[in-house]
């Protein structure tokens, strides 16, 4: 019997575990644990994956010239394509104005919001760690690729003797990674069915499920709307014209991933499921996909930007304030640098949302009246996350002149 491919497993997985939390959230306990141990197993291999597949990328790429230009290219892609997110949402919010209106009553209290503006202003301070080993511990994910990059790059510059050691050491490195990744996708299915049927068997036990047709209904339709038109015309077209390949098999290519995106709502742990997809489906060569892929699940948070832009403008509206053009375009550059700081977790983008409250002095327990409906639309702005990501990849590669499988 011909084997289900793993995105259909995915799919299937995704409509059980809703209807299993909707009709039996007494049992979700049984198969949440299955969740937690999958959700881990992809934590554990994400910073020896990205260490050893950027030092492995960099090493590879050649002289300075070609890793100055593929850095150039990388992060020249990923500030564009946030920008046109965040404008994207800046259009949407204007346009539907869902914040008019709201009833405030709906406000939740969140805890640590005083410390996001702090946490920060240290995140550029943070890319050089005074200890590689801490920044391992505690996952200070910019700091880890700055030195991975060095790692990389200056491993090209000893002696050949050494360096060819160190690069194949490397390089042996990252394939084992990517073989304990491997292992770990199989069990995909079983993972993602204990994490939304716990997910949705809570939200139906607190109330929720009323919040997101009443109230923040206007809210939500305008962040979706304004995530689909980027992730399915402005992505899309950039692939199009730019690469010259073909957006829609791409995109089957990346549905493994993409529905891990949404269903785990972290770019983080999804960044091994991206690397193989993007490399074995795609054809993107390794060279690109180990450089491109864990940077972007750092910095590249289209989705995010997007997010965080049109909540709080959607917070000023119920607050019943009109913020002149020039203070939006502020909150569009304070967007941009929140999502490039945010974490690749769940609820990162909500906590860095205050980076953008700050900006124009709106108060910082607004980010509650959003809180009912974000695991949602977390789920929906992860996704068009790792979309981006996968699509840098591309268009990086065709400009390289490589010969892919789209």
């Amino acid at each position: 019997m011909k084997k289900i491919k793993l995105h259909w497993q995915i799919l299937i997985a995704l409509v059980l575990s809703i209807f299993f939390g909707l009709f039996f959230p007494d049992a979700v306990s049984y198969v949440s644990w299955m969740g937690t141990i999958f959700l881990n197993a992809l934590k554990m291999i994400i910073i020896p994956l990205i260490l050893s597949s950027i030092v492995s990328g960099v090493a590879n790429i050649g002289g300075a010239s070609d890793f100055g230009r593929l850095g150039v290219k990388t992060l020249g892609y990923y500030v564009l394509t946030s920008l046109l997110a965040i404008i994207t949402g800046l259009v949407f919010v204007n346009l539907f104005q869902p914040g008019v209106g709201v009833d405030l009553g709906l406000t939740q209290t969140v805890e640590g919001l005083a410390k996001a503006k702090d946490s920060f202003g240290g995140t550029l301070m943070k890319i050089i760690p005074k200890n590689i080993f801490n920044a391992f511990s505690d996952g200070n994910m910019l700091g880890i690729i700055f030195f991975a990059m060095i790692l990389g790059f200056f491993i090209t510059k000893v002696e050949t003797k050494y360096s060819a050691l160190l690069t194949d050491f490397f390089n042996a490195f990252f394939e084992v990674m990517m073989k304990i990744t491997s292992f770990i996708i199989k069990f995909t299915p079983l993972g993602i069915f204990g994490i939304v049927s716990k997910v949705v068997a809570d939200q139906t036990a607190r109330g929720n499920m009323g919040d997101l047709i009443s109230g923040l209904g206007l809210y939500m339709l305008t962040v979706i709307l304004a995530l689909f038109t980027h992730a399915f015309l402005t992505l899309p077209a950039m692939m199009k014209f730019i690469a010259k390949v073909n957006p829609v098999k791409h995109a089957r290519n990346m549905a493994a991933p993409l529905l891990t995106a949404f269903s785990t709502a972290s770019s983080s742990a999804t960044l091994p499921l991206t690397m193989e997809a993007v490399e074995h489906n795609s054809g993107v060569s390794n060279k690109i996909t180990s450089f491109v892929l864990p940077l972007g699940a750092t910095v590249n948070m289209d989705g995010t930007a997007l997010y965080e832009l049109v909540a709080a403008i959607f917070i000023a509206q119920a607050y019943g304030l009109d913020i002149p053009i020039l203070h939006q375009f502020m909150m569009v550059f304070a967007a941009l640098l929140a999502s490039i700081g945010a974490a690749g977790i769940p609820m990162a983008g909500l906590v860095m949302i205050t980076v953008v409250l700050s900006v124009v002095g709106l108060p910082l327990e607004g980010v509650g009246l959003i809180l009912a409906v974000d695991r949602i639309l977390d789920m929906m702005r992860t996704t068009v996350n790792v979309w981006s990501d996968s699509t840098c990849a591309v268009i990086i590669a065709k400009s390289e002149n490589e010969k892919i499988n789209v």
